[in-house]
């Protein structure tokens, strides 16, 4: 039993490390920006696609695909930000909501044209497949790295945010645009960089989603983008803190829900969201409005 309950854990960890890599780029995005981008997932799905693809050029590396996929999904996210996302920044969240879901179509229906309507199986990563026993049961390596690259990511964002020149700014502008312009801060492009920043974690997310997730599919954003907001709500829109134990919370959940009582491992995730939404709207560490 002690082993079973030790695996369950480990998978709900690299299960939650997984969504929180997704999350910690939606959760930067809406507490700089203050915009909730539902085109997240697409930047996902984006980044598995061209680290795909980048393999075959790159001599099946899939470090220097994933070096290079997610920068290519960059391109992507700064067209959004500078021709499109900027001019909605002063409407009312909704008409945010309908600009980059209409991205997501738009993205889903861009990759069925590029690469095909059907799945495509991702390679497997040298030195990093197969499984390894741990307590007389394998467990897959892969995994174990997702697990110790969540918490590098958590820290080196909050390093970035917190003990940095550009991080001050960033919060400095997150908290008063007008009084950060008015002492010569370059809003709109420091937005921009944040958004380019975001879209980046998104598609790194989904270069290290090629060969943890199986099968490369289109629509694949949409399912974790469901999780991202998940974990963005019970942490609290725009903490990265609670983003982070939030997406570990989910993982858990799941894992254990999944395992024990797999008819309602959904359902456990969506009443632990409408649970914490009732005692806390603002998520476990966001700001009441």
């Amino acid at each position: 039993m002690l082993e079973s309950i030790v695996h369950v854990c480990l998978a709900g960890l690299s299960t939650g490390m997984f969504i929180w890599l997704v999350a910690s780029g939606l959760t930067l995005i809406f507490g700089v920006l203050g915009v909730l981008n539902f085109a997240h997932g697409s930047f996902y799905m984006l980044g598995a696609y061209f680290c795909y693809t980048l393999l075959g050029f790159l001599g099946h590396n899939f470090w220097l695909g994933l070096l290079f996929g997610p920068l290519c999904v960059c391109v992507v996210g700064f067209v959004v930000e500078r021709y499109f996302l900027r001019y909605v920044y002063h409407l009312a969240l909704p008409y945010q909501l309908l600009l980059t879901f209409a991205f997501v179509l738009l993205f889903d229906d861009l990759v069925k044209v590029i690469w095909g309507g059907g799945s495509i199986g991702s390679p497997t990563v040298p030195g990093l497949s197969g499984s390894i026993p741990i307590l007389g049961r394998n467990f897959p390596v892969y995994n174990l790295f997702i697990i110790g690259v969540g918490p590098l990511v958590a820290v080196g964002m909050w390093a970035l945010l917190e003990k940095t020149w550009w991080g001050r700014t960033i919060r400095a502008a997150s908290s008063d645009r007008e009084m950060a312009s008015a002492i010569g801060v370059r809003v709109p492009a420091l937005f921009t960089a944040v958004f380019v920043f975001g879209t980046w974690l998104g598609a790194m997310g989904g270069g290290l989603a090629v060969p943890y997730v199986g099968l490369l599919t289109p629509g694949m954003g949409e399912a974790i983008i469901i999780d991202a907001f998940v974990v963005a709500v019970i942490g609290g829109l725009g903490s990265l803190k609670g983003a982070f134990l939030g997406a570990l919370i989910i993982g858990l959940l799941s894992s254990f829900g999944t395992r024990f009582i797999p008819t309602f491992d959904m359902f456990l995730t969506f009443i632990l969201m409408a649970a914490v939404l009732l005692w806390r709207p603002q998520g476990l560490f966001g700001e009441a409005a």
